[in-house]
């Protein structure tokens, strides 16, 4: 056990190390929180604490008996975002705040520039999904990692941008397997709170390299007892308020109309996108 713990307390030590080069360098405060955190985050591989469960009738033992067979979670999602801010030092410095009532970060921030910004671990659970479910989970920050894209939101992304993000999604898809479905972004899984990465962020163009789906130019003709709901839960939509899944469907696939009618074009779609999902 103690050269399992000792392997683990190297390894977050050559997590932190290999951070050093090209560190942006922060106030002091910033990194005094960086450290309490990472100390506090490897107090659990410290020592081994068994959960003390109630006796029963019957006065059964408790033993404590450490097993070997673990590693640290991996992610399953990956969550695009856009800043929402007018600068690149300005969301990095409210990402990287300790000191706000907003408590908010990401595994990645993305500037205009392709500058790119490792702000959490990938091991590690960024607080960027906030209240969010997508099909059956709603603990989204525990399964996904997330990136965040340098735009107020009412811009085009530029292209220096997201060729980084292309680069460093599929780095991630390669280590984790990330299912080319499991591309989404913020609104698809917080339809009643969020708009990010909005209708400007090209997700047709991410498709045709493996990070997420877009509709075909030939769509599939539409069965006569198609249920728009079901398609959207089975997609991954949370559809307790099918107004707010309907305008997250359409600022994801169709763009240019976000309203929350759908069209027969964007049921056509929708069941397009469904297909997709149920292969």
């Amino acid at each position: 056990m103690k050269i399992i713990i000792t392997a683990l307390i190297i390894f977050f030590m050559v997590v932190e190390v290999s951070c050093a080069p090209g560190r942006y360098p922060q106030s002091s405060l910033v990194r005094k929180a960086y450290k309490t955190n990472l100390k506090k985050m490897r107090a659990g591989y410290d020592r081994f604490i068994p959960v003390h469960l109630p006796l029963d009738s019957l006065g059964v033992k408790q033993w404590t008996a450490p097993s070997p067979n673990f590693d640290i979670r991996t992610p399953d999602l990956v969550i695009i975002h856009y800043t929402e801010e007018n600068s690149c030092p300005q969301a990095l410095y409210t990402l990287t705040n300790p000191n706000t009532s907003r408590k908010v970060s990401a595994n990645y921030l993305i500037c205009k520039d392709g500058t790119v910004f490792k702000l959490v671990d990938e091991r590690y659970r960024a607080w960027q999904a906030g209240i969010s479910r997508w099909g059956n989970f709603n603990n989204i920050n525990s399964i996904s990692m997330g990136i965040e894209l340098d735009n107020t939101g009412q811009e085009p992304f530029s292209e220096k941008q997201i060729a980084s993000l292309s680069v460093l999604l599929q780095t991630i898809k390669t280590r984790y397997h990330i299912p080319v479905g499991n591309f989404i972004g913020h609104a698809d899984v917080a339809p009643t709170r969020r708009a990010d990465p909005g209708t400007y962020f090209p997700w047709e163009e991410l498709s045709t390299k493996g990070f997420g789906y877009w509709r075909d130019s030939l769509l599939p003709a539409l069965p006569a007892d198609f249920d728009y709901k079901t398609a959207l839960k089975l997609i991954g939509y949370d559809i307790r308020d099918t107004t707010a899944a309907i305008v997250a469907f359409k600022r994801h696939f169709i763009q240019n109309d976000t309203t929350s009618e759908l069209t027969d074009y964007d049921k056509q779609v929708l069941y397009d996108i469904f297909l997709k999902y149920d292969q």
